[in-house]
């Protein structure tokens, strides 16, 4: 079981609006902040959670680069739904429609998103097969 991830973005000021905005429908939102002073000079950075425990985390101090998939447990299919709608209008742009994807496995229903800088995110809901 992953503890917590973090992935480097090139503006942290614009990502935190993405996120802030793209998985508050996943009941995710920002609960840390890390400054450039508490770390010493080596990036600022954001973690996103529930009930104050960062898992995703955001941050600047290293070169972004697309390529990162993040994947984020809905509770149900409207869920998956709400953050592709939220994601999108916050600049987002699309990579994969919300949708079954019975290629990974039956009740498979999932949606894509490229951040800002590219990375993958994705919010998927484990339903039982249609």
């Amino acid at each position: 079981m992953i503890d917590h991830i973090g992935i480097a973005v090139s503006d942290l000021a614009r990502s935190r609006g993405f996120y802030d905005m793209a998985l508050a429908p996943l009941g995710i939102a920002a609960v840390m902040e890390v400054t450039e002073e508490m770390t010493g000079g080596h990036g600022a950075h954001l973690g996103y959670g529930r009930a104050d425990k960062p898992f995703f985390w955001i941050g600047s101090g290293r070169p972004a680069g697309p390529g990162t998939h993040v994947a984020f447990a809905a509770s149900d299919r409207a869920a998956v739904d709400a953050f592709h709608a939220a994601a999108l209008a916050a600049g987002g742009r699309d990579n994969g429609a919300p949708g079954l994807r019975p290629e990974y496995h039956p009740g498979y229903y999932g949606a894509f998103v490229l951040d800002p800088d590219g990375n993958n995110i994705e919010a998927v809901h484990h339903g039982a097969a249609p």
